[in-house]
């Protein structure tokens, strides 16, 4: 009998296109999928509710999908990988261990010290890129450094031909039995039923994510068009299954480029923004400080002004800017929020109110399902002009323009704060503009049944920018 491999999965839910289980195949012996829950591991940025929320559903469905092959999903809680590890070697006999790599800086420091135990003990080691399309170790600019700048970056990778997916056929195959933790002795899935509306607004399955994914091919020639229209569902909805690894990105990126009505619009639109991801990735493996502080290190010496009554009204939805709030109360109830309006509460709160990006960090790490830490601390570092493609004089948004350009009639704002249903689309956005009876007729009272705005916009932003210019006489003294 051919020897024993255990395909270590971690973010790689899948069995389509996935490089270690496909080298498990080819090597013709009994399979042992494993998954090993060991969340105090990834310190400081432990997986939050949300992201807890969908791993438990992944879960089941890849247990699903193995089922099919006759194999069962082998689970262990943990306090350490490598102790998991080596327990499930001695109990299948198996002789290799393989996997695909995630490139977060204490995961890759945990992996190199798992791959010296694996090699010190004669059990052969390998592991693979499943996540991105490209690996981050070969990438580099004509100094042979990493980008800090997306759009060089973009330009190089799109010159690199990225490989079909791979479809690894496999024969029912029994490897010994090795004991498993239940699934739901995890406890992943929240005490308190908070989440019903996620369970309403995703599908949290390789199918479920498919079908988006045929959606987005479809749509991708008006995706330019439609993407900052939050109340159309005009953005691909998919960073959740590329972050479990239920998709990988090279089936995103042959399926878009196969199936979109035009090429061009699809390369320079929603694929795109799959190198955003990849640019993310880049930027954190190369500058592993950047997960908690500012990429460029300057920026550490920023004036904050930490105020936790002014986190928690944005955290809850109750900032007075409804464009805003809309958005945070999506968050809560669906585990996602758009990315225009991310792009707009998140200039809110680091802009106007002052707070630390960090503090935004924290949130979306524990609110959303598809929080990731490359796209979440660069995307935070974006909007507070931290970090890469650095602009943050022109990124004050203004929340009330913002909510007119891309929610002219309101009906995302309704939909997620239905007290100011009633309200007429010219006022939607500036409820604290609204003539007397025009709120009443609304049936609002501003300060009980809706907040009046933490400061106008125009406080905010000057708030902002006398921020900057103090932070210019430090950097200077």
């Amino acid at each position: 009998m051919s020897n024993t491999t255990i395909v270590w999965f971690r973010r790689d839910l899948r069995l389509h296109d996935n490089p270690a289980w496909n080298h498990a195949v080819n090597e013709g012996g009994p399979i042992v999928p494993v998954y090993i829950h060991c969340p105090k591991e990834e310190r400081p940025w432990q997986p939050g509710e949300a992201s807890n929320w969908w791993l438990h559903h992944a879960l089941a469905d890849l247990d699903s999908q193995l089922a099919e092959h006759g194999l069962k999903l082998i689970i262990r809680d943990a306090k350490t990988t490598q102790q998991a590890l080596e327990e499930i070697i001695h109990e299948s006999d198996a002789h290799t261990v393989c996997w695909n790599r995630c490139y977060e800086p204490i995961i890759v420091k945990r992996d190199k010290q798992v791959k010296k135990m694996l090699q010190e003990s004669d059990i052969e080691a390998h592991s693979f890129n499943g996540s991105l399309l490209l690996d981050p170790l070969k990438i580099a600019n004509k100094s042979d450094k990493p980008y800090q700048v997306f759009t060089p970056f973009w330009k190089h990778c799109r010159d690199f031909e990225i490989a079909e997916p791979e479809t690894a056929n496999l024969k029912k195959s029994k490897a010994k039995k090795v004991e498993s933790n239940a699934l739901e002795s995890l406890n992943l899935l929240p005490e308190i039923p908070w989440d019903k509306g996620m369970q309403d607004f995703w599908k949290p399955t390789r199918e479920g994510g498919m079908k988006l994914l045929k959606k987005t091919a479809k749509k991708s020639k008006d995706y330019d068009a439609q993407r900052d229209i939050p109340i159309e569902d005009g953005t691909s909805r998919l960073s959740p299954y590329l972050h479990f690894g239920q998709i990988s990105p090279r089936e995103f990126f042959h399926h878009i480029r196969d199936n979109a009505p035009s090429k061009e619009k699809a390369d320079t639109g929603v694929l795109r923004q799959l190198y955003w991801r990849e640019f993310s990735a880049h930027l954190l493996f190369h500058f592993p400080h950047s997960q908690d502080s500012a990429l460029k290190p300057e920026y550490e010496q920023f004036p904050w002004d930490f105020n936790e009554k002014f986190l928690r009204a944005w955290q809850k939805g109750e900032t007075g800017f409804p464009i805003v709030d809309a958005g945070m109360r999506q968050l809560w109830h669906t585990g996602w929020m758009h990315n225009r309006v991310r792009m707009i509460a998140g200039s809110l709160l680091v802009k106007h109110l002052l707070q630390p990006w960090q503090e935004g960090a924290r949130w979306f790490w524990d609110t959303l399902v598809d929080a990731d830490l490359p796209n979440n601390s660069m995307g935070w570092q974006w909007v507070g002009g931290c970090g890469a493609d650095a602009s943050p004089y022109f990124r004050i948004f203004n929340p009330i323009t913002q909510g007119e350009k891309f929610d002219p009639d309101g009906d995302y704002v309704r939909k997620w704060i239905p007290e100011l249903a009633e309200l007429p689309k010219e006022f939607i956005h500036i409820p604290w503009g609204a003539p007397a009876e025009a709120l009443k007729a609304a049936g609002i009272e501003l300060g009980k049944d809706y907040p009046e705005p933490i400061f106008t916009h125009k406080e905010g932003r000057q708030r902002a920018l006398d921020a900057y210019e103090k932070f210019k006489e430090i950097k200077e003294s």
